[in-house]
């Protein structure tokens, strides 16, 4: 398995966010790296979540996002990789996760009301995402997905 990490701070980008640090990681686009790629991911929020539902949102939200990417964006292809960035500022935390694949139907699954009523075996993931994040957005054609959580309490860092 490939696993890169790449973490450093980030210069202040405005006045009322004051960013605290980010990270940039790569892993392998195969199903054994899956539970590595959260775990190093995991481990890098967990010194920010503020209460225990918030790491838990973030948990199965990366579970989904990742398994989303292996199976959909490469395929299961260990030789495909997976790039993941972390942004950690006072009040948020802001994942993307950008995957080779050519990605799908991003105006399908933008309607909530029917994405809720006829939930096909391949979007359930996509609404577990929405309700326990505060932002899901798709880029590149779904091929690259930004996640954004608000923390709840706000710690002096």
């Amino acid at each position: 398995m490939n696993v890169k990490l790449r973490a450093r701070l980030i210069p202040l980008s405005a006045v009322t966010r004051r960013p605290i640090g980010s990270g940039c990681f790569t892993f392998s686009g195969d199903a054994d790296s899956m539970v590595t790629a959260r775990e190093v991911l995991m481990g890098f929020l967990k010194p920010y979540f503020s209460n225990e539902v918030e790491e838990f949102d973030v948990f199965i939200t990366l579970q989904e996002a990742l398994a989303n990417a292996v199976m959909h964006g490469c395929r299961n292809d260990a030789s495909k990789t997976i790039h993941c960035a972390v942004a950690i500022d006072r009040s948020a935390f802001t994942i993307t996760i950008r995957d080779p694949g050519p990605g799908f139907d991003v105006e399908a699954v933008t309607q909530p009301a029917e994405a809720a009523a006829n939930v096909t075996q391949h979007r359930r993931g996509i609404c577990l995402m929405r309700s326990v994040m505060d932002e899901v957005a798709y880029q590149n054609g779904g091929s690259e997905l930004q996640l954004r959580k608000v923390r709840k309490v706000l710690r002096s860092l």
